[in-house]
């Protein structure tokens, strides 16, 4: 007979019940009240094979529904466990009519339970652990055989399942040697980035002071551009002055020293004169003359200098 759990873990793995309807008709009515006996009925045969009676407890729609279907699937159990049970008697009872006929057929033969010797006994009795090892019907010798048979193939399909599961193994534990070692290198290399970090912190506050400097620098040096391409602006400097220019009016400059050389060492000579003023005045007017000349040619030549395009 099934007990209280098992109805109880049956019926949470069935489908749940639908609650009774307040609201239903009279048909309805009559069918709770009969389910209500029927409950009553079934628990009190469940309590009095335990020895207990039943609680008092109030039978609400729900709670009948609940217990009717715990019932329904109780007895529908029971029914299939007495067919269960009439069946194995009836084979019980099949098996004990064919022993006593095989015991009837060994006792005419003289080799009856009886007569046979202790070591006779033991090997039957082995022979037919083996049969039923073996899920044999019977103890003929082409039963073992083809029992032996499917049980080398299911050696056989064991062994290659066998073989194949190893040689999966073998591969995964590779897979893991593998994982594990390079778990180790990682584990070893984020210790020794743990022991540079207070070397690579000190190289990264260099590096921000540095920065600091450098941004500093780049901000002095644009101010110095800018105060420098102010006063090039102020003093007319133009794209067209570059550095060729510059250098061709410096061979100028020499070249108008050179020219120029000469007339101050006559000029200079002239300190050494015995003084006359007449004739100072006369040679004073005429290296004027010619030093006026010579600025002249310079402002010319400077001019030309610049109007003409870069090289």
């Amino acid at each position: 007979m099934e007990t209280m759990s098992d109805n109880v873990s049956a019926l949470d793995s069935s489908p749940a019940v639908a609650t009774v309807d307040t609201s239903a008709s009279k048909g309805s009515a009559t069918s709770d009240a009969a389910r209500i006996v029927e409950v009553r009925a079934w628990l009190a045969s469940q309590f009095e094979a335990a020895g207990r009676e039943v609680p008092a407890f109030e039978y609400t729609p729900r709670v009948v529904a609940h217990l009717h279907a715990m019932a329904s699937l109780s007895l529908s159990r029971s029914r299939a466990d007495a067919i269960v049970a009439s069946d194995l008697r009836l084979k019980a009872s099949e098996y004990r009519s064919q022993a006593a006929r095989i015991r009837e057929v060994l006792d005419a033969a003289g080799v009856s339970h009886e007569r046979l010797t202790p070591a006779a006994l033991a090997a039957a009795q082995d022979l037919a652990r083996v049969a039923n090892l073996l899920n044999i019907r019977d103890t003929e010798l082409s039963s073992f055989v083809v029992a032996m048979a499917e049980l080398s193939l299911r050696k056989a399909d064991v062994e290659e399942k066998r073989a194949k599961v190893q040689k999966e193994s073998k591969v995964l534990l590779d897979y893991t040697r593998k994982a594990i070692a390079k778990l180790n290198d990682l584990k070893k290399t984020l210790v020794k980035f743990e022991s540079e970090v207070p070397l690579h912190d000190a190289q990264m506050l260099q590096w921000q002071t540095n920065l600091a400097i450098m941004d500093s620098k780049e901000r002095q040096y644009n101010l110095q551009y800018a105060n420098y391409k102010a006063l090039l602006n102020r003093v007319g400097y133009t794209p067209e002055i570059n550095h060729g220019v510059l250098m061709e009016m410096a061979e100028h400059r020499k070249d108008l020293e050179k020219k120029t050389k000469p007339m101050l060492d006559t000029l200079r000579s002239y300190q050494d004169l015995p003084p006359d003023k007449a004739l100072a005045a006369l040679a004073i007017e005429e290296k004027k003359r010619q030093y006026a000349a010579a600025e002249k040619y310079l402002e010319d030549v400077l001019h030309s200098a610049l109007t003409t395009p870069g090289i």
